[in-house]
């Protein structure tokens, strides 16, 4: 566990809880915009995750948090889609103003300790921009630790020095009013992660990502019969999307770490192709179906990898006024090699 990181965000006034797995590892929990901000191996204090660096002094953290700008403290998040509906507040049409709710990021999250597990809400009013109606909300998410799924299998997890460490997030969104229900809702999980490594999706067939914005070159992107490699390290900022009846529901990014060793994290989720998934590309705004979306962000002082993805949505056609989402995150760490091999095993053989 990184105690630093710890310090410097109770000597800025945002408390932490720390989450302690049966095998050793830790989660750190920030109530403050509802994130996993940090998850540690046992006895190591590398994070797997990205966070801010404002957040490596007091003095830069509460410069940071003082500011009028969006407190995007890095780690796990949840957001709600549409995009379109959400964070543009005079679409249509598309235009430069991209604003993050407040009451949705950072929103003011409840805490209360339940057993092992976290438990986290929220209830916010958003305001959809094609309709220009309002909707109440309550936004749950309950943290807690994700056994090794390979614990049971594969001796070369437990014999070339990997490190693992996990966990759970289950979210719950309920349109809190029926009267609201005219507007489409879903959850919108964002995994942030070191810049410069390689994103790994595996897929039923060849598929062709979406290029949502920005100039993704060639060579940074490949599509084989059963994975889509994205290499996300380029200047600027692109975003891809995949489609829900493409993929099973688990996408991979692996990363070179400072001294040396390979990082493999992975997001396991359940998606299901025959329910509404709402967001769309900002130019697109009908072209529907995308669960998956990865977005590259290196500019200025902002540098870092999202693994994104939505689940089905509720309100309007749906008939669905609540909707639970489960997933897990699987972080390992080692030698390149054996790394790769849980890549293989988790993910695809093309890897």
């Amino acid at each position: 566990m990184n105690n630093h990181l710890i310090r410097v965000l109770k000597a800025v006034g945002k408390s932490t809880h720390v989450l302690q797995a049966p095998d050793g590892s830790e989660i750190l929990v920030l109530p403050y915009g509802g994130r996993v901000l940090g998850l540690f191996a046992p006895k190591d204090e590398t994070n797997f995750l990205w966070t801010n660096p404002a957040l490596g002094s007091v003095e830069t953290a509460r410069a940071f948090y003082q500011s009028k700008d969006w407190h995007n403290s890095g780690g796990d998040r949840t957001w709600l889609s549409p995009e379109l509906d959400f964070f543009f507040p005079n679409f249509p049409p598309v235009v430069k103003e991209y604003w993050q709710p407040r009451q949705l990021d950072p929103g003011d999250y409840q805490v209360e300790k339940k057993g092992e597990a976290l438990e986290m809400l929220n209830r916010l009013t958003l305001r959809a921009s094609r309709s220009g109606f309002s909707i109440e909300l309550a936004m749950t998410k309950t943290i807690y630790s994700a056994p090794d799924p390979l614990r049971y299998e594969h001796a070369i997890v437990r014999t070339t020095g990997i490190q693992y460490a996990g966990y759970s997030l289950r979210t719950a969104l309920e349109i809190v009013n029926a009267s609201d229900s005219s507007v489409s809702v879903s959850i919108w999980n964002l995994l942030q992660m070191p810049n410069g490594g390689d994103l790994l999706v595996p897929t039923f067939s060849r598929t062709d990502p979406k290029i949502y914005f920005g100039v993704v070159e060639a060579e940074d992107i490949s599509a084989g019969d059963h994975l889509v490699r994205y290499r996300m390290r380029a200047a600027g900022g692109q975003k891809i999307g995949l489609r829900a009846a493409d993929t099973p529901g688990r996408v991979g990014y692996f990363y070179e770490c400072p001294n040396g060793e390979w990082a493999l994290v992975i997001r396991n989720f359940y998606i299901n192709p025959s329910g509404d998934y709402v967001d769309a590309p900002w130019d697109e705004a009908d072209d529907l179906g995308y669960c998956i979306q990865a977005c590259n962000v290196n500019v200025d002082q902002w540098s870092f990898s999202e693994l994104e993805y939505h689940a089905p949505a509720v309100g309007a056609e749906t008939g669905r006024l609540r909707y639970n989402d489960e997933s897990q995150v699987w972080a390992y760490r080692g030698p390149r090699e054996a790394v790769m091999e849980v890549a293989h095993i988790l993910l695809s053989s093309e890897v």
